[in-house]
């Protein structure tokens, strides 16, 4: 049945399948009028969308025009032309089309093609740009949340995933443990790509690709990475996993994280982790820095890995935080039941962490770098979570890893006796002053934010947020290879 996204009848369609079958039988509007009783101003109407009919009327014009009535109401537009019109006046009907102020154009048999369909091009165009420039942080916040349910869903395990990189492995006959700088330069060779380091990659970069001549360009000396094969296995896994330009952020950020989880899957090949995790497990000393110094892998890499891993193989649900030195939340993922700080939308991104936490504790330490844990009594459960402090160019994030109590009894670090209550989200419990420092302060003070640079616009736009296309393509103009 030729129906709208909200279920009605989808009259700019049904009036144009009307109107072709009126037309293919060489009547006028006065005929079909008069077959079905109505006058030639109301059967216009119908044809032009701008009445949604009976169904006994409906019937009345598919008996006058000799067809069963299920050919009336059949979803597609009759021609090609046809569909151009029901776009085009859909989108003069559209809440876009008014607020441009444009005058509406008569859709009609005078309207020649060409400039018909420039016009529909030219309002597809207009809706990309204005969707394009959207792409605000709110956008940012609710992909963010659509992907973290579907990583709950999935106990962020992705057995395709884990497939690609076993493939990959097998392809080199990776002998099983760590992942060398070697076995990462025979991965790119056998996919056909040659390794380039050059001193000026564009600065939004940390790699780029080029198709043409199977070449990958990185860094010299990999600034702004704790891990140099991290890069080149993102950019090899995006080509095994096909991504194609992002149609929106949330595509952006999937392909992000996808390309993430790949990397890391060859990083801390699945069987061999999974062997190294059940092992501690059995005598009781899972540990994320000996999961981190089997695989030398950066301590986040092994902290995500263990997220992907810990429920699917070991039966432990788990929690991830990345917290900046500010005490906003960078990145978490969990399945445990912890709740993390959200805002009305769901999205976590940005938001302040309750101080008694683990991942904000371990900055008031003296030793900020050495593994922390810590028992933290909150409103959906007691927790343990190990936690560690790590620099970066946009300053200090802790890496956490959490579980519920009834878990604890697996990890290095549960003999602990730091132990911390939270209240959050009660506002008395860490995000209001205590009395008598307010009661000092408050109106003799005023401090100068220093807000991070995204949160003063919206996401840049582009097909790639945050990469500037002009000076990629400049780039690959300078090194591509003569032809």
């Amino acid at each position: 049945m030729t129906t709208t996204a909200n279920g009605g009848l989808d009259t700019l369609v049904l009036g144009r399948r009307i109107r072709h079958l009126r037309t293919g039988r060489n009547m006028t509007l006065d005929d079909l009028g008069t077959a079905i009783g109505r006058a030639a101003s109301q059967v216009s109407m119908l044809e032009n969308g701008h009445r949604e009919p009976k169904l006994s009327l409906l019937a009345q014009v598919a008996e006058a025009l000799d067809v069963p009535l299920s050919e009336l109401l059949r979803t597609e537009p009759p021609t090609r032309r046809a569909a151009l019109e029901v776009q085009l006046e859909r989108a003069q009907r559209g809440p876009l089309f008014a607020s441009l102020g444009v005058p509406p154009v008569k859709v009609g048999r005078s309207l020649p093609g060409d400039a018909l369909e420039a016009l529909v091009r030219l309002q597809a165009e207009i809706q990309r740009l204005l969707t394009e420039n959207a792409a605000t942080p709110e956008e940012a916040r609710r992909a963010n949340a659509d992907l973290r349910v579907r990583m709950r869903a999935q106990d962020n395990y992705f057995a395709d995933l884990e497939d690609h990189a076993r493939r990959l492995l097998d392809a080199i006959d990776h002998p099983g443990g760590p992942l060398s700088q070697r076995a990462t330069a025979d991965i790119a060779a056998h996919l056909g790509f040659n390794l380039h380091y050059v001193p000026d990659l564009p600065h939004s970069t940390r790699s780029v690709t080029d198709l043409a001549h199977g070449r990958i360009y990185l860094p010299q000396g990999n600034p702004g990475t704790s891990d140099a094969r991290s890069p080149l296995l993102q950019a090899l896994a995006s080509h095994v996993l096909g991504h194609a330009e992002p149609t929106d952020y949330g595509d952006f950020l999937r392909q992000r994280v996808e390309a993430n989880y790949v990397a890391a899957a060859l990083m801390l090949p699945e069987d061999d982790a999974v062997r190294f995790l059940q092992e501690a497990k059995a005598e009781r000393r899972l540990s994320v820095e000996d999961l981190r110094d089997a695989f030398a892998v950066p301590y986040e890499t092994a902290a995500h890995r263990f997220t992907n891993l810990a429920t699917r193989h070991l039966g432990i649900p788990v929690h991830f935080m990345k917290v900046h030195e500010g005490g906003t939340l960078h990145k978490a993922y969990e399945n445990d039941g912890v709740k993390f700080p959200a805002d009305p939308l769901g999205a976590i991104e940005g938001q302040p962490v309750c101080r008694q936490w683990t991942a904000r504790v371990v900055f008031t330490l003296p030793d900020r770098f050495s593994p922390y844990y810590q028992y933290t009594d909150t409103s959906s459960g007691t927790y343990w979570c190990t936690s560690r402090v790590q620099p970066s160019s946009q300053g200090a994030f802790s890496v956490s890893v959490g579980v519920p109590f009834a878990h604890v009894r697996w990890f290095r670090g549960r003999e602990t006796t730091e132990r911390a209550a939270s209240r959050c989200p009660d506002p008395m419990c860490c995000r209001e002053p205590p009395t008598d420092l307010a009661e000092r302060w408050a109106d003799k003070s005023w401090p100068s934010a220093r807000p991070h640079a995204s949160l003063l616009a919206a996401l840049p736009v582009g097909v790639f947020p945050g990469v500037d296309t002009t000076e990629v393509y400049r780039f690959l103009d300078r090194h591509a290879p003569a032809e």
